[in-house]
């Protein structure tokens, strides 16, 4: 591997640098200027929560998340029957507006805290805060510390443990509520009742059924399980769970999901086996970014059988870069839309002083403005993952 870490070293010696960069300081001059462009987009506006908007197809209330199953549409010979699956085709009649709302939550967030992280400007914090309280502490407006509606399917089920991937765009804000209480800026008493929103979510999410069954998927869904729990539980200190998913991720996650090459044959077995794959990745990596400790860390773990975060990327990596050679089939939508700034990648060359995956990194668009892609990117703001 190429150790850049040291040649930056090397070239401040010879400009008389004394300080060698740390991982948040490249990041931020990488990032700067586009971190602060979102934040200027994201400042300023009114919180829009679930209450928003009322689906009559929820079963639950108006403080209720509620979403519609992706990829389930009407039966073309009955259309009143119950909605039959088409795999990676999402329907774009579904009710998606709590998602979307949520989804903008996270970018506010994210683009907020990062900026203030950059900056130490006091107003990108001050412009989050109206928002965290309207989400998770104003009772007219709050979201319910549950997902018990999420991705339902019309003449099936009211709601699915599948859904809880909703909230993905959860774990950035969770991650941009902790540059808030680093800050100082917002009321200790406010700060309390949204972490107790928090340890209210985390614990539906392991003990509710849906939340177990989503744990025990056996592919994406699983590894997205975890990078929640392991973000809640990092946010409320809930030392109990960051142990159990560091056990989860070393003896169910890695050697159940990845194959002896580095790739996920589960996601290699959809209909969009790109996407689902850096999907995956990505969040593999972001549960090593947030569990990794100097005693324990995750993106040097291997199984006995030689599988690891190391193959992952070098399996994938290799497709990021030249799509054209990979050798599956081709996803059946957004095919030209990856890939963007996977995470992966970034966590990759940092945790490995790899220069070669910072310069593919680099070399990678930002990510478009599309629904589908952006759904599919929890982290997005990745300056809020590196201590700084």
């Amino acid at each position: 591997m190429k150790h850049f870490k040291f040649i930056i070293f090397l070239l401040s010696i010879v400009f008389n640098c004394t300080d060698q960069p740390t991982d948040f300081e490249m990041v931020s001059e990488l990032e700067g200027e586009y971190i602060l462009n979102e934040a200027k987009k994201y400042s300023n506006l009114k919180p829009i929560t679930v209450t928003s908007y009322i689906s009559k197809r929820s079963a639950g209330g108006i403080h209720d998340f509620y979403s519609e199953g992706d990829y389930w549409w009407p039966n073309p010979k009955h259309p009143d029957s119950a909605y039959i699956r088409k795999d990676g085709l999402t329907n774009p009649d579904n009710f998606t507006a709590h998602r979307l709302a949520m989804i903008r939550l996270s970018r506010i967030s994210g683009s907020l805290a990062s900026a203030y992280l950059v900056t130490e400007n006091e107003k990108y914090i001050e412009d989050l805060i109206p928002h965290l309280k309207a989400w998770f502490i104003n009772d007219a407006t709050k979201m319910n510390p549950n997902l018990m509606f999420a991705q339902a399917i019309k003449g099936r089920v009211t709601g699915r443990g599948i859904g809880i991937i909703d909230t993905i765009h959860l774990i950035e804000v969770s991650k941009a509520i902790g540059v808030v209480e680093t800050s100082g800026l917002m009321q200790e008493s406010d700060l309390i009742l949204v972490k107790e929103w928090f340890k209210d979510y985390l614990a539906w999410l392991t003990s509710h059924s849906y939340g177990k069954k989503e744990r025990d998927n056996g592919n994406n869904h699983s590894t997205c399980w975890a990078m929640q729990v392991a973000a809640f539980a990092e946010l409320t200190q809930n030392e109990t769970q960051l142990e159990w998913c560091r056990d989860f991720f070393k003896n169910t996650l890695l050697p159940e999901q990845m194959a002896e090459d580095g790739g996920f044959p589960k996601e290699l077995s959809r209909t969009k086996p790109y996407g689902y794959s850096i999907f995956n990745l990505d969040a593999f990596c972001g549960v090593a970014q947030i569990l990794s400790t100097d005693k324990d860390d995750l993106f040097k773990f291997e199984t006995k059988d030689g599988k690891s975060l190391v193959s992952g990327l070098n399996f994938m990596t290799r497709y990021i870069r030249n799509k054209d050679d990979w050798p599956y089939q081709k996803d059946v939508m957004y095919w030209e839309d990856w890939p963007t700034k996977q995470s992966s990648v970034l966590f990759g060359a940092l945790a490995y002083d790899d220069e070669s995956y910072l310069k593919l990194w680099k070399s990678l668009p930002q990510i478009p403005e599309k629904q589908e892609i952006i759904r599919n990117m929890p982290i997005k703001y990745p300056l809020l993952w590196i201590k700084k």
